[in-house]
């Protein structure tokens, strides 16, 4: 007997964290485009009305850029996004950094970790975990401190020559 792997497509997933809070969101769409990438931002900054600014803190995918905003959104609702963002993009090979992706990782072993027959039945998996870990309230135990990253990321840092 053979077995023959048939691919039923692909998804996206977008997610944001809300570390202090234990909250995240997660939005499946059918591609990564830059498209997508500023409309998953639009509905992050419009499900915060009130917050002045959002820290964001994301690695640099080619489409994480302000510049998404401009490509998908006319000019006045691209500056309204990025003047209520402040944006930190974690270093190059150091995502780890990014709480998101611990996330991530947490949805793949406790969701992701089969095959999902169909985008609807991906939806409504990840909707049901989104629910489950908001309702706990879970959280990232992050001890990754100052000092730390000046230690690990010292060749990251720009060096002062004193004389």
């Amino acid at each position: 007997m053979d077995y023959e792997y048939e691919r039923n497509g692909t998804a996206n997933l977008f997610l944001w964290f809300e570390p202090l809070a234990g909250q995240r969101h997660v939005k499946v769409t059918d591609r990564r485009t830059t498209r997508d990438f500023a409309e998953a931002i639009r509905d992050l900054v419009d499900s915060y009305p009130t917050a002045e600014k959002i820290v964001l803190v994301m690695d640099n995918l080619n489409t994480h850029k302000p510049a998404s905003f401009y490509d998908a959104f006319s000019p006045e609702e691209a500056r309204r996004l990025i003047d209520r963002l402040e944006i930190h993009y974690t270093p190059k090979h150091g995502s780890w950094l990014n709480m998101a992706e611990t996330e991530l990782s947490t949805l793949t072993k406790q969701c992701l970790n089969r095959r999902i027959p169909d985008q609807q039945t991906l939806i409504a998996e990840v909707a049901a975990w989104e629910i489950a870990r908001n309702t706990a309230g879970c959280r990232v135990d992050w001890q990754f401190t100052t000092h730390d990253a000046r230690v690990k990321l010292k060749r990251l840092y720009p060096s002062i020559q004193v004389r």
